[in-house]
This record gives C-alpha cells, structure tokens and sequence, in this order.
C-alpha cells in the first residue's frame, strides 16, 4: 500500500479525491497543478477536497454530482456530512442512447449443476418447508431440526432440510398487494430449482392461506426422477391436532422425500443458466471503487455468456437511475425504471421520510456521504451492458441479460426478492463487514478493502481491495469473480456456507399496513 498513492481520483472532472488508506495530516495528492495536502486525518474510504468548493457548489464523484457543499471547503478539506448536503438534483434524462452489447466468447462455459426434471437448473439441493404465516414458524422449524447430520449423513447429495418462516402473513387485506407479495416470495421458493422438494405449514386461521398460495401460483410437486407432477402437501396445525402432532406428521413426510431429492448428480449445464443476483451491503467510499465495478465486470461476462444478472435495491439507484435510462433497450424498461423511482419517492413521503436515511450509519462512518454517492457505486454492479427488463419484488425473472428488481436497500429482504425470482447465485459485496448467506442459494461475499478482508477473512471469499493496492485490477478481480461464480454454481462451498449461515435471512418484503 505504500508504494501507491494515498488518494485516488476517478473521473478528471472530480474535485475530491478518495483515501486509498488512512491518510494522515499533510500527506497530499500529487495535482497537476501541485502537491495538495490534508489539513486533517482522512480515513480510508473518505474524500479530500482538490479545489476549493464554494457553498452550494457541486460534489463531483465518478464524475457526476453527489451532493453540495454546505458551506464553503478548502482543498485538503475532509469532505464529508459535515459541510456536505443533499440538495436537488437536475438530471437530463436520455432513453436507449448507450446500449452497448458484450463481445459473445469464443467458447461456451459450463458449471456443474443439478438438472431438474422439467429443466430448470440447479446449483444446490434443498429440501424446503414453507411457512405461510409467523405463527406456523416454530413448527416449521421444529420438523427441520430433526434433520440432522446423523440423519442427512445418508444422503450426501441433500444440501439440507431448511425451514421458510417469517414475520409476516396476516393481518393485512386477503387478496391484496401485501398478499399477493408473499404469496409471491413464498411461491418463488417453492418453485425455485435448489429446492427438490416442500412441504407447506400453516396455521389455518391466518389471511396467508395456504390453499390460496397453492391455487394462486399453481404449485405442484416435481417428482425427481421423472415428470410425473403432484399438488404439494399442505398441513394446518389446527387441522392437524396441534403443534406436537404437525412436527410428528411432517418429519414422517419428509422422511419419505428423502431417497428421491438425493437421486440426483451434477452435470454439465450451460453458464447461460446462471441468474445471478447482486447486492451490496455494509457498504464503505470503496465499494464503488473497487468491489461493485469488479462485480460489473463478471456481470458483463455472465451475460456475454447468455446468462441473467440483477440489480436490485431500487432506493440505491435513486440518483443514479438517469445512467441505467441511457442503456435500457426500449422506452418502455426506461419508464418503468422510472415509475418504480417515483414510487419509493412517494413511499417515503408517505411516512415523512425521505430516502437519503439511506446511507445507513456504518455507510457513513465507511466514507458514504448520500445517497447519491452510494448509488452511483451500487450501480457499478450492473456493469454496462443493456438494460433488458424491470422486475417487481419477487417476480419470476424470464429475460436473459442485465435487468432490475425493485427491492428495498436492505439486505435481507432484497437478497430473498432476487431468489424468488430464481437467482441461483448471488454476489454480495461490503466494505464495513456484513455477514450474509440465504438458503437455499449459495452467496460470494467480496470485500472492499484488504484491512477488512484480513480482519474477518473467514466471512470474506474474495479481496477487491488489491485494486487500491495496485496488485489487482478492476477488469482482473472481475474475472477472479466470474470464475468464482463458476466453481460455486458447481458445489464449492462459500465461506458464509462453512459457517451454516442462512437459515434465518428469509425476509418476505411487506410494504403496506399491518391491521
């Protein structure tokens, strides 16, 4: 690190500078026009004023405006809440005027995945009890946990028994758009391809029926070794006898699926059938800097291969969405970008809020100053091929290519949003240090920076931060993460995997009123 430069400028229009690592006062940044130098101590991840910027003069990162000077900032000023603020932004929109298609690769790429039955490709092999409703939760729970290692010991090829429960499902409108929401996330794992088989708990009583999801969504079963399809198994506790009873039942049931969900074997299966979903979270000043423009690049080589990356996280692209416009195919993705940013406009208002509560207070302490700062670095993630589709929470993404999903900033819910709409891999980067898995999907965790990486190494799969210390390049560390995704897509574990983490990151998103 310390044979590069301590600040770091990334577009020539900017008039600050990022901190590469802790930059004490009166180290400097070598301008064309001389040395300027810190008049304090500028943490890793932070800005530095170059220029003097006048009150209500614009913040320029990555050569676009990230917010306004509140007062006046002299070159070597920390640039931070302090004498920055939000203020309005101006954008000209343009639609469909920077669509650049990715080179198609000389050789197609496989992974080793799972091949369902009706073609759907797998890259883990679950076996799922989906809980309708909070009060089913614990039952739900209780019959996973008697699966065991004693028990899974015998069927190598079931990567677990993984109980579904949330917070939610009921007392909101039958049939409304909180419902159907749920319906929708709770249809999107059982259907998903890492799961082989489900059972479906209820309570009976709750406004999440279970009957209503089957129906709704048209769910059937899937046997593993042939095509022949069955109604899944519903079980209510009060139809059931209680709570004892239910737990007793659906351990038998599940006994039984056994054999068949661990008949199955890894086999080559194209990379175009990768969806992978990306997200971002305990976010630092350079995660735009270095994990989510990597991530861009394997984003761009997953689709140049055929296959479909996500952006989700809508209130992240707040700011930033003028750049996506200019790569949607058609007026039309642009507009319903657009919509979807006027609706969380709205959302906020409608609570009094406003949506820069987003950086969060780690995102801050990391060097994020608004939102428009952070959303203009969780864009990188995107890459820069076209923009093809714009999903809403939860639905089932069809469109090969780059698309959006609307989701909230947070991560949980965003991450389970992408799944049920059919991600088989996710890719999480974060400079601060989140820990982060969700079963049934396996998640790359990529850090920012190499003093966190070093720090909580057994959470981390790959280092970004070599990009800052010059041993590692944008375009190189993308292709370590293309290469990643690979190898995890055909089995390999990921380190929030060894831990067992993601039994507890299910997250329906409900938006509206609980009554």
């Amino acid at each position: 690190m310390s044979e590069q430069p301590k600040f770091l400028r990334l577009d020539s229009s900017d008039n600050i500078v990022v901190a590469r690592d802790h930059a004490r006062e009166s180290e400097g940044f070598d301008a064309a026009d001389g040395v300027i130098s810190a008049n304090e101590r500028i943490d890793m991840g932070h800005k530095m004023a170059i220029y003097t910027i006048n009150e209500g003069e614009p913040i320029r990162k990555y050569g676009q405006p990230i917010g306004f000077a509140t007062k006046t900032i002299q070159p070597g000023d920390w640039v931070h809440t302090h004498n920055v603020g939000l203020g309005e932004l101006s954008h000209s929109y343009e639609f469909c005027t920077s669509i650049t298609e990715p080179p198609r690769p000389s050789k197609e790429r496989v992974f080793q995945g799972y091949r369902r039955p009706d073609g759907r490709a797998a890259t883990r092999n679950y076996i799922g009890i989906i809980s309708t409703v909070n009060c089913s939760a614990t039952s739900s729970k209780y019959i996973a946990d008697a699966f065991d290692e004693s028990i899974l010991a015998e069927y190598p090829n079931i990567d677990g028994v993984i109980a579904l429960s949330h917070k939610g499902g009921c007392a909101y409108e039958y049939g409304g758009t909180d419902h159907r929401i749920l319906a929708r996330t709770l249809a999107g794992f059982a259907e998903h391809a890492n799961i082989a088989a489900y059972l479906i708990v209820g309570l009976g009583c709750e406004t999440a029926q279970a009957s209503f999801l089957a129906e709704e969504h048209n769910l059937v079963q899937l046997n593993v070794d042939s095509e022949v399809s069955k109604k899944p198994l519903i079980m209510n506790i009060q139809d059931q006898g209680g709570v004892a009873k239910t737990v007793q039942r659906g351990i038998a049931v599940l006994k039984e699926l056994l054999p068949d969900a661990n008949n199955v074997r890894r086999e080559a299966i194209p990379v175009s059938e990768i969806i992978l979903g990306t997200e971002c979270g305990g976010s630092d000043g350079n995660s735009g800097v270095t994990a989510n423009p990597a991530v861009g690049i394997a984003s761009d080589l997953l689709v140049a291969h055929g296959a479909t990356s996500i952006l989700a996280e809508v209130p992240e692209i707040y700011g930033g969405e003028h750049l996506l416009t200019r790569r949607a195919i058609n007026r039309e993705v642009a507009d319903k970008l657009l919509e979807r940013i006027k609706w969380w406009e709205d959302y906020a208002d409608l609570f009094g809020a406003k949506i820069d509560n987003n950086p969060s207070v780690g995102n801050k302490k990391g060097g994020l100053t608004t939102i428009f700062e952070k959303s203009l670095g969780a864009i990188a993630k995107g890459g820069s091929s076209p923009l093809r589709a714009v999903y809403e929470f939860a639905e089932k993404v069809q469109e090969k290519g780059f698309v959006v999903m609307d989701t909230p900033g947070y991560d949980p819910p965003s991450v389970t949003g992408m799944i049920a709409g059919g991600a088989n891999v996710v890719v999480f980067t974060t400079g601060r240090g989140s820990c982060f898995g969700c079963k049934p999907v396996p998640t790359i965790k990529i850090a920012t920076n190499s003093l966190m990486y070093n720090r909580m190494v057994d959470d981390m799969d790959i280092n970004a931060g070599t990009i800052l210390e010059g041993a590692g390049t944008v375009e190189s560390v993308g292709a370590e993460i293309f290469e990643k995704i690979i190898s995890v897509a055909s089995g390999e574990q990921t380190k929030s995997e060894a831990q067992n983490i993601g039994d507890e990151e299910f997250c329906p998103w409900t938006p509206g009123p609980i009554f």
